[in-house]
């Protein structure tokens, strides 16, 4: 299997382009995004950001397959950010050099394996026009609310299907468009893809969730999850915090795509949130620490135990993320910069959340 280019956690081991600076990073952008917080969006017309998708994926298909080690060379000079992550990370076979023997055995055993899939639905990026112009404008708010982070180049790629569909590099985020190619592409219904992807999660492989996925991987790089080993109610919360974070990056795109959630589970959630929160705080489940009950609160499922169909899983980090909001509610100077790094539990106590 090829070795897999992972999200902020494996960067953090690999990349780190903050390494001996972390802790002196967050205090900057803590101090960066503290004053008076308005209620209405901020300027975000003079802020310059360039998010032009560069198209490894395109270069990379485009290559002579009669020619594939002098391809990945012309694919080195035009993507130097970015290719030995390709070669390492993706092909798992190291770094581009004259002693690497295993490379070119790799490469092609690549480029024959997924060119037709390629080929299949490169016509469907075409145009990434309007993806760039909403990865403009999430940067931009990014850049408005944390001004010390840099904002790196985009790159896309495709494959493999198990690989990322966002992730980021020391000097990148890349885009796999292998998981953007629309739930009715034919990998995803198939039972390979379907073991990989099941329909409530392949439902959002679309063009129209790019922005938010790499602005979920730009909240981590900021903010690492700490939450693992945290009781049910602090999980909750914490990971709450990077869905309300994604809606002030992302302030028009609508809660469906920042959750995940269809429409009619989102209805759902809101029609009943009163129900839900009470029925978590019986026999103060919300405290448990226990791994089992922890699990179908939080994360990707088809829907939660215990609660109708209609109801979708991960309700967890839904009513974490609406206590984060009845605390802004109550805390309007609040910056995004200063409610991520407060505890859960200060959360919780000051927003008093009662929901009917």
């Amino acid at each position: 299997m090829y070795g897999l280019l992972t999200t902020t956690k494996l960067r953090q081991k690999r990349f780190n382009p903050m390494k001996g600076s972390y802790c002196m990073f967050l205090a900057v952008i803590f101090f960066l995004s503290c004053g008076d917080r308005k209620s209405q969006k901020p300027d975000i017309s003079n802020i310059a950001v360039k998010a032009e998708i560069q198209r490894f994926d395109r270069d990379y298909f485009a290559q002579d397959s009669n020619h594939l080690p002098e391809g990945l060379l012309k694919l080195q000079q035009q993507y130097p950010v970015f290719i030995n992550d390709f070669t390492a990370n993706i092909l798992g076979a190291g770094i581009i050099g004259d002693s690497n023997k295993v490379l070119p055995v790799a490469n092609r055993h690549f480029f024959t394996s997924y060119a037709a899939a390629y080929d299949q639905v490169k016509g469907r990026f075409s145009d990434l026009s309007a993806t760039e112009r909403s990865l403009q404008q999430a940067f931009q708010y990014v850049k408005a609310y944390f001004p010390a982070y840099k904002v790196p180049v985009f790159i896309s790629y495709f494959g493999p299907f198990d690989g990322p569909g966002a992730a980021i590099t020391e000097n990148a985020i890349v885009i796999g468009l292998h998981l953007y190619a629309g739930a009715d592409y034919p990998y995803y219904t198939s039972p390979e893809g379907q073991q990989l992807y099941p329909t409530y999660i392949s439902r959002r492989f679309d063009k129209a969730y790019i922005p938010v996925n790499c602005i979920k991987a730009v909240e981590e790089d900021l903010f690492p999850d700490k939450s693992q080993g945290m009781a049910l109610v602090d999980q909750m919360i914490e990971k709450g915090k990077y869905w309300w974070l994604a809606k002030q990056f992302l302030p028009d795109s609508p809660d469906s795509l920042i959750t995940g959630f269809s429409k009619e589970q989102l209805d759902w959630c809101e029609s009943n949130e009163g129900i839900i929160w009470n029925l978590m705080l019986q026999n103060d489940q919300i405290y448990t620490t226990d791994p089992s009950m922890i699990q179908n609160f939080i994360g990707e499922a088809p829907g939660t135990q215990g609660f109708p169909p209609a109801a979708p899983g991960n309700l967890g980090q839904w009513i974490g993320m609406k206590i984060v909001e009845t605390y802004i509610d109550k805390n309007k100077a609040t910056t995004p910069g200063q409610l991520m790094l407060l505890k859960p539990r200060t959360i919780l106590e000051s927003a008093k959340y009662k929901p009917r």
